[in-house]
């Protein structure tokens, strides 16, 4: 009876198992590998098909970069210690040409003395989208992201550092008269009334106050013309200034397209309709050539804040159709709760319509934004000496005659380094806002 006994009662352990390591196949590269690379047939054969053909893209492409001459005054010279080297008539790439050349790819014809002032200008920039770009960021740099613009314009052209600032006294004195007369309750007769305050003080008083400022407290920079921006340094300036001034003009059409004011709606929509149907490489041969048949004679309209606004104004046009893609695909749910709380149209857009659609337009705004970064070599047609002409201007020379992919290589990764970046933000921007609403 024990033996019985003793088989039939069940073991009951009363201490606990000391944590295993999981298996080596379920954890790290191997399980990525397994669930992405190998989980089918199907999934297999894609992976080896896909590996093949980067083998063949980058077999010739990999030793050829790797052999690169980086020391070397021209590409004959290139060429002779490439010979001299690896033997006659291998492949390996002179990459003593960006070396050689980097200040006019990054910065074109601006001066060497005052190289300081477009990077303190790029650096600026980035601290003051700080707060716009991330919550965490310090509120108090909101007010470096309001002056940033006008420093920016002042360290880039130069010039009178009291011009920037008159200008942008003429948005203080606006924001104060409609701030003056919102707060009795008329809140168009105050929009109206801080435009014209903005706009009398530009024409009339900016002008000579500037000068005023000037003679007390000379404070300028050696102006550069706009001719002198090239490389990277004027595709920088056109993109950003287009992304940043093209957001804000792009919701007010979207909105604008949406409103149920007849006159509003059709001159949005004619608008739009005109400014996608043609190619911005037309817009701006307009910018360059036509513009100056309807200018006063003698009157000398920057050619790089012609291009800017241009720019501007064709991406918003494409950003206007992506928000009210995302403006349509609101429930109407989302608007009738809005009018049962008792919240106004410009209430309701700001606090309820605009965030959701926004959000759910995030993808598509980014995408027109790189779009507009790369689109910023088309300015070559009129002149302007963008990365792609300066890359052409240098082979041009008798030193670096008979160099392509080099130069193309080094435009093509500093282009995919800021696209990338913009990318990734983007998808961090839609994962941090999901996670915010669930």
């Amino acid at each position: 009876m024990s033996e019985i006994h003793a088989e039939t009662v069940a073991f009951a352990r009363d201490t606990m198992m000391p944590p295993a390591p999981p298996p080596r196949r379920e954890t790290g590269a191997v399980r990525w590998m397994r669930e992405n690379l190998f989980s089918g047939p199907l999934n297999i054969i894609l992976t080896i098909l896909a590996a093949w053909l980067l083998w063949l893209a980058l077999r010739d492409l990999l030793p050829w970069a790797w052999r690169g001459i980086w020391q070397a005054g021209s590409a004959s010279e290139c060429r002779a210690i490439r010979d001299q080297l690896y033997g006659e008539g291998v492949p390996a790439a002179c990459w003593a040409v960006v070396r050689a050349r980097w200040r006019q790819l990054l910065f074109g014809f601006y001066p060497a003395d005052g190289l300081w002032r477009p990077l303190l200008a790029l650096g600026l920039f980035l601290v003051a989208v700080l707060p716009v770009l991330f919550s965490g960021a310090p509120r108090r740099l909101l007010w470096l992201s309001a002056a940033a613009p006008f420093v920016i314009v002042w360290l880039l052209w130069g010039g009178s550092l009291w011009g920037p600032v008159a200008a942008a006294l003429g948005f203080v004195v606006g924001w104060a008269i409609w701030a003056a007369v919102a707060r009795r309750g008329n809140a168009g007769l105050a929009l109206l009334l801080g435009l014209g305050a903005a706009l009398a003080w530009w024409f009339l008083l900016a002008r000579p106050v500037a000068a005023g400022l000037a003679s007390v407290a000379p404070l300028a920079l050696v102006p550069v013309e706009s001719r002198a921006f090239g490389g990277f340094t004027l595709s920088l300036v056109i993109g950003l200034a287009g992304i940043c001034l093209s957001l804000p003009l792009g919701v007010l059409l979207a909105l604008a397209r949406r409103s149920e004011l007849f006159f509003i709606s059709k001159v949005a929509v004619a608008y739009i309709e005109v400014i996608r149907g043609v190619p911005l490489i037309v817009w701006l041969l307009v910018a360059q050539v036509v513009l100056n048949y309807f200018l006063p004679r003698g009157t000398n309209f920057d050619i790089l804040l012609r291009v800017i606004i241009m720019v501007t104004l064709f991406s918003s046009a494409y950003i206007a159709e992506v928000i009210r893609g995302g403006l349509a695909a609101l429930p109407s749910g989302q608007y009738e709760a809005a009018d049962a709380l008792g919240l106004g149209y410009w209430q309701a857009t700001r606090l309820i319509v605009l965030p959701q659609a926004l959000k759910i337009s995030i993808p598509g705004i980014v995408n027109s934004f790189i779009g507009l970064f790369k689109d910023t070599t088309l300015v070559s047609i009129i002149s302007l000496f963008d990365p792609m002409r300066i890359s052409s201007t240098i082979r041009a020379t008798t030193e670096w005659g008979g160099i392509y992919w080099e130069l193309y290589v080094f435009v093509a990764l500093v282009f995919f380094a800021f696209c990338f970046a913009m990318s990734r933000y983007s998808i961090w921007l839609e994962r941090r806002l999901e996670r915010s609403h669930r």
